[in-house]
């Protein structure tokens, strides 16, 4: 087909736009770019799954860790309960951090699993 080509009376300044024939096959090929197959879709699937489980792994760490900073709390009543009160604050201060990467975790996982 021949080129367009810009005329005096084009309504944009360098912009030509001229309608040219689409075949019904043209459109066709154009559809099945925006599809993919069941095997396609089944891979994307899993891979969603496998992530997800892989980020909720962290939510476990942070349970352990959770535990390490009660446990020692307790250790350190023991030792000097006279600190009891600014040991406490740090305390809730481990948990606090050691919570935020448990929630970050599962934050990804569901990041993962609904956003993409």
């Amino acid at each position: 087909p021949p080129t367009p080509r810009c005329t005096t009376d084009c309504p944009g300044v360098g912009r030509c736009f001229t309608l040219l024939p689409v075949s019904e096959a043209s459109l066709l090929n154009v559809s099945r770019r925006f599809q993919t197959s069941a095997v396609s879709r089944d891979i994307d699937t899993a891979a969603k799954f496998i992530g997800a489980g892989a980020a909720t792994v962290g939510v476990a760490g942070s349970g352990a860790g959770i535990g390490t900073v009660f446990g020692s709390l307790i250790i350190g009543y023991a030792r000097n309960p006279s600190l009891k009160q600014q040991l406490f604050s740090y305390a809730i201060l481990g948990f606090a951090l050691s919570e935020a990467m448990g929630l970050f975790c599962l934050m990804v996982a569901f990041l993962i699993l609904f956003a993409m």
